[in-house]
């Protein structure tokens, strides 16, 4: 089943580890043939938000929520089961210092 991994964090702590890489998990997931892909994020001050209401297009500076947390990037994989998901978003470096929301793709 393939799966999102939802890497967020504070965005200051976030630009501080946005250079660390993934200290060899990539290396490891893909070596187990579970990551298809992913990438970080620009900051969140780089973003585009839009909206269509009532036909109008509206688009707003900046990041779909204003939180302290925001998405610093992604990663999909594909694993057995969310126990494996689970297990491979706790090895993510990012889950030291932000969190990982883990979130089924609807087959």
């Amino acid at each position: 089943m393939k799966y999102v991994l939802l890497i967020c964090a504070d965005e200051a702590v976030g630009a501080e580890h946005a250079q660390d890489g993934c200290g060899g998990w990539d290396t490891e997931m893909a070596a187990r043939g579970v990551l298809y892909g992913g990438a970080g994020l620009r900051p969140p001050a780089d973003a585009t938000t839009i909206r269509v209401r009532d036909g109008e297009t509206l688009l707003t500076d900046g990041p779909f929520a204003e939180t302290r947390e925001q998405m610093g990037g992604f990663c999909l994989i594909d694993c057995a089961d969310l126990d494996e998901a689970i297990e491979i978003a706790s090895k993510h470096p990012a889950a030291t210092y932000g969190s990982i929301e883990v979130r089924p793709l609807i087959p």
